[in-house]
């Protein structure tokens, strides 16, 4: 859980989706296309971060447990509501991961609070997510890019709030988040297919 969004507010990079608006899948997904690279063998992992131990915190591992199901081929990830990622594993799962995967591009998924009026609003931006600012704990930041959920609002008995938010909400929102990645995995498929066509018939020439 990242307890400071306004870091990522001041970015002038960062994507802002409502989760309710009609094309939030297809906004978050041209979002997340933009950061991606396309001509690169760099593995794209996403890092789902949070714990099913509070319902504020359940955005990240219930994005990775919609990714796991809907199976993203082309995409690799990591933090489900089995196997979450949260503040006591963190340090060893990224280095399982920078193990067996070379050069990642890394995409860190974590819940956030931030102001009432952006209470359900989804973030996409260059940088990592800082995880541990609301347990007090030196964590490792996680991504090259990130994904997240402001899913309640700061600024007054942090860990309370969290415990007490809507499930309604945090579901809606990963669900959001997971078919944003799954449609933009699609796309980032047929692009990536069209490079390696065309990288063929310029051989051929």
């Amino acid at each position: 859980m990242n307890l400071k969004p306004s870091f990522f507010d001041r970015r002038a990079n960062t994507g802002r989706i409502p989760h309710d608006d009609f094309q939030a899948v297809e906004n978050l997904a041209m979002e997340l296309l933009k950061f991606l690279p396309r001509a690169s063998q760099r593995p794209i992992v996403f890092v789902c971060i949070g714990t099913d131990r509070s319902t504020g915190d359940s955005l990240g591992p219930l994005v990775g447990s919609f990714l796991e199901e809907k199976d993203v081929p082309s995409f690799h990830v990591y933090g489900t509501l089995d196997e979450p990622i949260h503040a006591v594993n963190l340090g060893e799962r990224l280095k399982e991961i920078a193990v067996k995967h070379q050069d990642p591009y890394i995409i860190g998924i974590d819940a956030c609070l931030g102001r009432m009026k952006n209470v359900g609003v989804i973030q996409v931006g260059n940088g990592p997510v800082k995880p541990g600012a609301g347990v007090n704990k030196e964590l490792p930041a996680v991504g090259d890019i990130h994904i997240t959920g402001i899913v309640n609002v700061s600024g007054f008995m942090e860990f309370f709030v969290l415990q007490n938010t809507r499930l309604n909400l945090v579901m809606k929102m990963a669900k959001t988040i997971a078919n944003g990645i799954y449609q933009a995995s699609i796309l980032h498929s047929k692009g990536r297919l069209q490079e390696l066509i065309q990288e063929e018939q310029k051989k051929t020439n």
